[in-house]
């Protein structure tokens, strides 16, 4: 009886899910717990895992279709592997007896298998047909999932298909050992350099690939073709929305259209941060194994203005005000699929070091499409950094339901007067967005000036003054 492939449970606060990218086709064989779909959700990828090995019978919701909570997607045909001759597998040898059994005859070498195509670029097309069944048995038991077969990310795995690359040589950055696209990359960077006969234009594939991925708007998933329209030499094209960019673009609208939002701003000077950063920043990654980066100064600093200015880590609901006991702090991520918001929990309670491996944790999964909904959702307060992208000055919008969000920008040197005397110092802006409606303007720049005194003497923090 066959097996229905149905959309798992989703969070309260999502509706429905976008189906993204079908890895098989009717009649592939599949393995249980093998990434069979994506669904891309307002938030986050989710991946949708086989339920049981067999054959993929039929897709009910194709690529594009709109799909809620536990709708059916498609259905497997178990498939129960049976021994080829009398002589039954023994206790050592059970994958290949089942590897054995589920090969078909006179097929093709290049036969998908476990998700990947297993192909032998040598093989002779007018082969034998028991010759083809010897050389898709071996490439079976080489592509076949084994609870040990690394875990891909989707643009990973979609870098690792098109490719036909062996996974299982791939080394793993992400968490658990997951495999990234840049793992990919990297990995056949190395194999140009010591192993060209593997594939000579690998790397080359891979890098226009993934500038390919930079411009393109789509998610994930295999990107449709747009169709092109307009007047000879001036193209046009349009393409949908991905539900990222969708809701990106229905929160930014009604946080304007909601919220008294106004823009304060102030100046500070970077010079003892970056001393202090340039004195200690080997010691402290030889310590605690990540670099340290301006952000956990600026994190600490929200955190210290946070709790003597309670109203900025406060929230609207309704005609009610919500003050949070807690500082959840949303650091901001460029992703390929569009700007993301992971928060990091408990602010108040970290490290330096916590908040640096927090921030690149959430920077590698913001860029494979790992990160989960709870690390996307909540959050009291947002911090956002256009200066990695050379931004002088900006006013930066609120992350609803939060009343306050700190823009920071370029570091740069510039003229000030210093009692009385023209000094070159390292400057950056800062941006405070806050919700009129329940933050006066006096918390608001008292709170921004805050940020500037503790990260100009960052021995403040120390000693809580």
């Amino acid at each position: 009886m066959p097996t229905e492939v149905r959309v798992p449970a989703l969070p309260e606060s999502v509706a429905d899910a976008t189906v993204l990218t079908w890895h098989y086709k009717p009649g592939d064989q599949v393995r249980q717990d093998e990434n069979l779909v994506d669904l891309e959700t307002d938030k986050v990828v989710l991946e949708v895992p086989s339920p049981a090995d067999g054959i993929l019978l039929d897709i009910t919701a194709d690529e594009g279709a709109l799909v809620t909570n536990d709708s059916v997607l498609g259905s497997i045909e178990p498939q129960v592997s049976q021994p080829t001759d009398n002589k039954s597998p023994t206790a050592k040898e059970p994958d290949a007896a089942a590897h054995t059994a589920r090969a078909p005859q006179g097929t093709s070498p290049a036969t998908r298998v476990g998700g990947s195509a297993s192909v032998d670029a040598n093989a002779d097309v007018d082969a034998s047909a028991g010759e083809a069944a010897s050389t898709e048995n071996k490439a079976t038991d080489q592509r076949s999932a084994r609870p040990g077969d690394p875990v891909l990310a989707p643009a990973a795995r979609r870098l690792v298909k098109e490719m036909n690359l062996d996974a299982s040589r791939i080394p793993g950055s992400g968490k658990g050992g997951r495999i990234t696209k840049a793992d990919v990359i990297a990995w056949l960077d190395v194999q140009e350099a010591a192993e060209p006969a593997i594939d000579p234009d690998a790397a080359a594939l891979a890098k226009k690939r993934a500038v390919a991925d930079e411009l393109e708007s789509e998610s994930l998933g295999k990107p449709q073709s747009p169709r092109l329209t307009g007047e000879a030499g001036r193209p046009e094209q349009r393409v949908p929305m991905t539900r990222l960019r969708a809701r990106i673009a229905e929160r930014l609208v009604e946080a304007q259209q909601t919220a008294a939002m106004l823009t304060t701003f102030n100046e500070v000077d970077m010079a003892s941060v970056l001393a202090l950063r340039h004195q200690y920043k080997e010691r402290f990654e030889q310590t605690h194994s990540v670099r340290l980066g301006l952000m956990s100064f600026f994190v600490k600093a929200a955190v210290e203005a946070l709790q003597r200015f309670p109203i900025i880590n406060a929230s609207v609901d309704g005609n009610d005000i919500i003050y949070h006991g807690y500082y959840d702090i949303g650091i901001a991520v460029s992703s390929e699929r569009g700007l993301v918001v992971p928060i990091l929990r408990n602010c108040d309670q970290l490290s330096m070091a916590d908040v640096e491996r927090g921030i690149v944790d959430f920077a590698n999964k913001a860029k494979d499409g790992s990160l989960s909904f709870e690390e996307l959702t909540g959050g009291t307060f947002s911090i956002t950094n256009g200066g990695v992208f050379g931004s002088m000055l900006s006013t930066p919008i609120l992350n609803l339901p939060q009343s306050a969000i700190l823009g920071m920008h370029k570091v740069q040197e510039r003229p000030i007067a210093v009692d009385g005397a023209v000094v070159i110092r390292p400057m950056m802006y800062l941006a405070l967005s806050y919700d009129h409606r329940i933050v006066d303007g006096r918390e608001a720049v008292q709170f921004l000036q805050t940020i500037k005194d503790t990260l100009e003497d960052p021995a403040r923090l120390l000693l809580r003054i």
